[in-house]
């Protein structure tokens, strides 16, 4: 995350993605494949780590700024029904403009097994009253009936390491020399994540 001044002199708090540019590496179609889809890849990897089947995978690709065969670390796979695009097409960062909203999704930070205090804001048992032990405990789970835990209960568990979506993010400013989008506010995930925007 960072700080960005805007147009008003107000400080404005952004967190600045790395946002392109992303190849077309193949094009699924109803006939050959049962649905349509765009696949893309993004980021660079040396070639010595790409596995055969996708060195092959890649080969088909026209000459494009990558080197050949493309050496990219991330693909994805997008339905789109009657896509525009063709094998080798270079999604840049120009589709975005200054002011859009867009949803940002990625995996959220993992935080390990974490009681209900923090996993689900419960308040914890009173320090007064008899009480030695139990301030960030969960307290009774059930009545006497029906004589078991209900499903969907909060209690302790794994928390974080989840999809999450943030809608309604403003682009506040553009970097088309370096491929990076200022958008205001925080989004999902550790840094270096791999993030999913859509406009």
């Amino acid at each position: 995350m960072s700080q960005i001044f805007d147009e008003e002199g107000k400080v404005r708090s952004v967190t600045l993605i790395k946002a392109g540019p992303v190849v077309v590496s193949q094009i699924k179609t109803k006939e050959k494949d049962g649905y349509e889809a765009v696949q893309v890849g993004f980021g660079e990897r040396k070639l010595k780590n790409i596995k055969k089947p996708q060195r092959g995978h890649l080969k088909k690709l026209p000459t494009t700024n990558y080197q050949l065969p493309t050496t990219v670390r991330y693909m994805k796979e997008f339905r789109i029904e009657k896509p525009e695009l063709k094998l080798g097409d270079e999604i840049t960062i120009s589709i975005f403009k200054e002011g859009d909203k867009v949803a940002v999704s990625g995996v959220s930070k993992g935080k390990g097994f974490q009681g209900v205090v923090k996993r689900h804001g419960f308040h914890g048992g009173p320090r007064t009253h008899g009480q030695k032990h139990s301030e960030r405990e969960p307290g009774s789970i059930g009545a006497t009936w029906p004589q078991r835990v209900l499903k969907g209960k909060r209690m302790p568990g794994r928390m974080g390491g989840e999809r999450i979506t943030v809608k309604n993010l403003k682009i506040v400013k553009i970097d088309s020399e370096n491929n990076l989008l200022a958008v205001s506010g925080a989004i999902p995930g550790r840094r270096g994540a791999l993030l999913e925007i859509r406009g």
